[in-house]
Order: C-alpha cells, then structure tokens, then sequence
C-alpha cells in the first residue's frame, strides 16, 4: 500500500476563466497548464495530489447557453450543469496534467472521477441563496436580469455583479472509496470539481439535486476524510487580510482556529469571498489537519519553505 503524504489542492475556476479572458477553450486549456505546472513541486516533494477545481465561471457559461438554447432543447437542472462542468474542467486538467508530467519526464497515472456529493434536503441554505457563479455583470444588467430571470444578484467585492444561487453543505463524498484507492496507486486525482455534484436520499436511490456546493468546503471535507497531510486552498491574493479594502488592512500570516472564527464572526471575511475560504480551513484543522495554507497559485511551491509568503491556519 503507497504510504505517500497526500495533499489537496482546491483552486477556482477564475484560475482558468477569468474576467477578461476570450472564454476558447484554447485558452482555458493554457492556464490549465499552468496551474498544474505549480502542482509538479509537491510531486517532487512526495506528494501524492488531490486536485479539487472551481467551476463558477464555467458552469455559469453553461447555464447562460442553456437559456440561449431553451427554446430548442429543454434546460436541464443545476447538477447537471455541474456535473457538464467537472467533464469539461477534468478534460481540460486531465490534458494539461498529462502534457506537463511528460514534459518533466514524471511518470504518474492521472485519473478525473465524476464526482457525487450528498447534502441535506433539508439544509437551510436551500432558502438563501449565497453562492456566486457564472460572469461579473453592471449594476444595470444585474437589475434587468433580477426583473427578466429572477436571479438573485449580490455586488461581489467591488468586481461586479453576480448570480447566486444556493449552496447546501457537504456531508459525503460518495466517490471516496475510490479516490484513496487510486491515490494509493501512485495516480493524481482530479474530483470534486464544482464542489461536486449534489445528491441527496430518496427512500431507495440518489437523486440529483438542484444547488452548487462551495468546493474548498467538500475540498475540506474530503482532505480530512483522507488523511490529508495538506490542504492548500489556492485564491486570488498572496495572504487572507484583515480590515480588507481600508487604511488599516492587514496581511496575516499564521491565525490560530480561534483567531479565525472571531475575525468570521465579526464579518471579517464575507461570505461570498473569502468566508467559505476560512470557514474550510477551520473544519480542515479542527478535525485533525495541521494546517491550511491560503495563497495565490504562484506561491504553490513557495509555501512549502517560505513561511511568510502565505496565509496558514493552525491549531490553537
């Protein structure tokens, strides 16, 4: 049995379709790349590698075409729209995971599993909608698409507008079984995408069921579930900062678990930014992780020997 250090990586979907970009699949398939270029220092380093990617700006793509074509084909429900997503995002990684082994000369398997996750049909969430997805819009647009769609749009930290929708908890990962046993054949995973597809418990069989779960929380879930030695939540900033945006803001460099959940519950880190983010990586280490890093995906490799180039919660 492969006794390796297992890590978990969770990055968004902006890493590989930002606001700006032409949206081609030639371009996504680039930044892919690049993202799992960072992913080859941990191999060098032991690791074995869960990668768990975002999909807000993919599966709001999706979405939007599905509207665009409503009047042709019926639109499917969220999860499959999520599920749509992990095919298209695990092609992609799978690909650039494969090209950037090969261009380092690394022989290692690289397997996608479409990934289930059960939440709770009963799950607050299901009446507050929370979770952004899709494209940053105008004040203007996010108005008209209010009125016309009746979407729920937030302002989403001075980048625009934004659709949210609901974002029910994790509570299993169903593929589980398999993601260790391919882990413990030298094999990088990628699962979870989207946070996984959400599922829940009829009296005889899963179901899908409509709603995005939030990744870095199934990310989290899943890496304590392992036995994951690392989980590194991979964003869009070197460091979490305190007093965001004011005079006084703050980088930090090490918060203990309890530091973390004062500064959420004074609304330090909003919930549709970096909340869920905290929030992850708490659960992470409370349940028997070391530490939770946060940083930008240039610093990936940084991370590991330079302690203050990044964002890490511990144990109190």
């Amino acid at each position: 049995m492969n006794t390796k250090p297992i890590a978990v990586i969770a990055f968004g979907g902006n890493a590989i379709l930002d606001a700006g970009d032409d949206g081609s699949f030639e371009t996504q398939l680039e930044k892919a790349k690049a993202a799992c270029r960072q992913m080859l220092c941990l191999l060098h380093r032991g690791y074995e590698i869960v990668l768990v990617h975002g999909n807000g700006p993919q599966v709001g793509n999706l979405l939007i075409q599905f509207e665009k074509a409503r009047d042709v084909i019926p639109v499917p429900p969220l999860d499959v729209a999520v599920a749509s997503s992990q095919g298209l995002l695990g092609h992609m990684l799978e690909i650039s995971m494969r090209t950037v082994l090969a261009e380092d000369c690394m022989e290692r398997d690289v397997a996608t599993l479409l990934t289930q996750v059960v939440v709770d049909s009963q799950d607050p969430a299901f009446q507050n909608p929370t979770k952004p997805i899709g494209p940053f819009y105008s004040q203007e647009e996010a108005k008209v698409l209010c009125r016309d769609k009746k979407w729920n749009m937030i302002e989403d930290s001075g980048r625009g507008w934004r659709r949210v929708v609901c974002s029910p908890r994790p509570r299993k990962v169903l593929e589980l079984p398999s993601i260790r046993h391919l882990l413990q054949n030298d094999t990088v995973v990628i699962a979870c995408g989207g946070g996984g597809i959400p599922v829940n418990y009829t009296t005889s069989s899963v179901v899908g069921t409509d709603g995005v779960i939030d990744k870095d929380a199934t990310a989290a879930l899943m890496a304590y579930n392992i036995s994951a030695d690392l989980f590194m939540i991979v964003t869009g900033v070197n460091k979490v900062c305190i007093n965001f945006g004011k005079p006084d803001q703050r980088e930090i460099d090490t918060m203990t678990v309890s530091e973390a959940k004062r500064w959420l519950a004074e609304g330090q880190f909003p919930v549709g930014s970096m909340g869920p983010k905290i929030q992850s990586a708490i659960e992470y280490v409370e349940k028997g992780g070391k530490e939770a890093i946060i940083t930008r995906q240039e610093n990936i490799c940084r991370a590991m020997t330079q302690p203050n180039c990044c964002t890490r919660i511990v144990p109190d």
